[in-house]
């Protein structure tokens, strides 16, 4: 079976080779995150107490922080105070990373076809139809899952603000929480491939039959 590179030497192929290194680009920068929300409580000593979080960000499943201070001299110690985090923003969070995922493969898949069945591409009418409908959806997807990802992503940085989770912990004197710059990058990377998957249309869409007829029709004026 030979392997054929014409369909690398053509746009179509160029974008699956970037759409394939950005989608993974793009999950892993969700997948791999791992935050924390710090506090600094009571006084003699002050004590630190830590909430993490990370993917899927179902906030509300972290494990509560209990914070407890010891008796100044010649008082009482403050009631204990659990501390948790709010908000449950999974189904966001791994619908974003699904779309990478089916990218992905899917560029694993099509980039086989290219290479080895190249010829059968070009002599069924059939298969660029189904690589044109098939990445429209993909593109869908990616618009999609980037804005709800981005919608959640600011409501996530919005339960772990400091002035949120101090109207929650009456004896905290500092809360400070990790960056969210991989995060940011994810959202930005989800809407870069879905310009990759768009852009991508057009070219498929010369591939297509409806495009043959067209100039064909286009020729016989």
């Amino acid at each position: 079976m030979n392997v054929s590179l014409t369909a690398f030497r053509e746009p179509r192929g160029v974008m699956r080779i970037l759409q394939f290194v950005f989608a993974i680009c793009a999950f892993a920068t969700i997948s791999g995150y791992s935050g924390q929300v710090n506090l600094s409580a009571c006084e003699s000593p002050t004590t630190t107490f830590t909430i993490s979080f990370g993917y899927p960000f179902a906030l509300s499943d972290a494990t509560p922080a209990k914070i407890a201070c010891l008796a100044p001299s010649g008082g009482t110690a403050p009631p204990p105070e659990f501390v948790s985090l709010r908000g449950d923003f999974s189904s966001d969070a791994q619908f974003f990373v699904a779309s990478g995922v089916l990218a992905f493969l899917y560029c694993m898949g099509i980039v086989v076809v290219y290479g080895l069945f190249e010829e059968k591409y070009q002599s069924n009418n059939m298969l660029p139809l189904i690589d044109f409908v098939l990445t429209t959806i993909l593109a869908v997807l990616w618009l999609s899952s980037s804005a709800a990802w981005a919608n959640s992503l600011t409501s996530i940085k919005s339960v772990t603000d400091v002035s949120f989770i101090k109207n929650d912990c009456k004896i905290c004197k500092a809360v400070w929480t990790n960056s969210f710059s991989s995060l940011n990058i994810s959202v930005l990377l989800g809407f870069l491939n879905f310009f990759l998957w768009a852009s991508d249309l057009w070219f498929l869409y010369k591939e297509t039959q409806w495009f043959k007829m067209r100039q064909e029709s286009a020729g016989g004026v």
